[in-house]
């Protein structure tokens, strides 16, 4: 179970050597701008000062295992405040992958039903579900812009204005239409290059081709790659690395 964290739940001060070991094993938060990492560690405490983990199929939840879940899902609301996941608080670590059962009913009334392996998932208004392999492992798949806890909390920024959709909530009608323009117009970019790959045996993409499933789906594996292989991203995806920028760090601050 959690050690110093459960001895200290009103204290958001992150040990110093908790801390350098996390940089230790995730060299893309170590490498962020100087001036993010106070901004990242105090963020980061008050995270684990308001959520609450649970360990599932027998994982222990120790201090590690939470502050790397906690830093990396800060990432995207560095710029924006803690406030952006005040919908929730629980977050459910299973060791590896699980096989969720899914139940659905089509047009016609008819119900099928389908097993999933899920890396993660996020609830609207409810839990977040997440696999310590695929976290252990971050440092390692920012090669190939994979990040599972980016994932999942985008999903939940995107949910904050209701159905996920590819577009987080916006201060305007005509914001929401600019933004959709240019995801819409990359999302279909990126599945015509997936459907090349594997129906016709093309290259394939560098991001996960998960992200052809869905616009939603689309926005979330981008945010991955552009939060922890930034350089890669914006090579790959010039058009919508500005789009981000805008949003998750608007007055240019902090960018690596």
């Amino acid at each position: 179970m959690f050690g110093w964290l459960q001895k200290r739940r009103h204290q958001r001060a992150i040990p110093d050597g908790l801390w350098r070991d996390l940089l230790a094993r995730y060299p893309f938060l170590a490498s962020r701008p100087a001036g993010e990492l106070p901004r990242l560690r105090e963020l980061a405490g008050q995270f684990l000062a308001t959520k609450e983990f649970h360990g599932g199929n027998g994982l222990v939840i120790t201090d590690a295992v939470a502050l790397a879940i906690a830093a990396q899902a800060v990432l995207p609301v560095l710029n924006l405040g803690l406030s952006w996941y005040d919908d929730f608080v629980g977050i459910v670590v299973h060791p590896a992958e699980v096989l969720a059962r899914r139940t659905v009913t089509d047009e016609t009334g008819v119900v099928h039903q389908y097993d999933e392996v899920l890396a993660g998932e996020a609830m609207d208004r409810g839990p977040v579900m997440l696999n310590w392999a695929d976290v252990d492992s971050a440092g390692q798949t920012a090669e190939q812009g994979y990040n599972v806890v980016i994932h999942e909390f985008i999903h939940k920024i995107d949910m904050r204005d209701g159905m996920p959709d590819g577009c987080p909530p916006l201060p305007s009608r005509a914001a929401r239409q600019a933004w959709l323009a240019v995801m819409q117009a990359e999302y279909q970019a990126f599945r015509e290059k997936v459907i090349i790959a594997e129906r016709f045996g093309g290259a394939p993409p560098w991001l996960d081709p998960y992200g052809a499933s869905g616009i939603d789906e689309f926005f979330a594996v981008a945010c991955e790659a552009y939060f922890v292989n930034r350089q890669r991203f914006e090579a790959a995806f010039p058009a919508l690395l500005p789009l981000l920028d805008s949003f998750f760090a608007p007055s240019g601050a902090a960018r690596s």
